[in-house]
């Protein structure tokens, strides 16, 4: 009896976590320190796109879509990106990963035990959302994403021609 009630306390405490953080707000608010000491707010890069890109230095798809995400992001000048590492570890270690694998986006390292409060918990990695000009989530990827992805996104939001 002991054992199936503190399996029920577990569940139960499990639940009330991920209610915490149960879903991505429609606007999500961010507001982080990047590794490069920087603030990044996500409310002042309204009227651009936004990749935010949630990831890991152990997590292999992570590191095989950085270059992808990089170039995406330097390519056009209507996005932008920030990436949050995900992980509990040394900045120091973070930093170094970053010297053998550079991105063209801002990095922040996030307390995995006090996520950003307005995105869910990555139920993995790498996790990406695609913020619109008008701070709104238009797409919420789990897994890897191609540039094809991202290029869809943005252009099926794109206004008419004329407008």
């Amino acid at each position: 009896m002991k054992t199936r009630f503190a399996c029920l306390l577990a569940i139960g405490l499990s639940l009330t976590c991920a209610m915490a953080h149960a879903a991505t707000a429609e606007r999500p608010a961010l507001k982080v320190q990047t590794l490069q000491g920087a603030s990044f707010d996500l409310a002042t890069h309204r009227g651009k796109w936004v990749m935010v890109n949630f990831w890991a230095t152990w997590c292999a798809p992570c590191i095989e879509e950085m270059p992808v995400l990089s170039e995406f992001v330097k390519s056009r000048e209507d996005v932008e990106g920030i990436g949050l590492a995900f992980e509990d570890t040394e900045r120091q270690e973070i930093v170094d990963f970053l010297k053998r694998h550079p991105v063209d986006y801002p990095i922040a390292q996030l307390d995995v035990e006090n996520p950003p409060p307005d995105f869910e918990i990555p139920r993995g990695l790498p996790t990406t959302y695609l913020i619109a000009p008008d701070g709104s989530v238009a797409k919420h990827f789990l897994g890897p994403v191609t540039r094809d992805d991202l290029e869809q996104v943005v252009n099926s939001r794109k206004p008419p021609v004329g407008s």
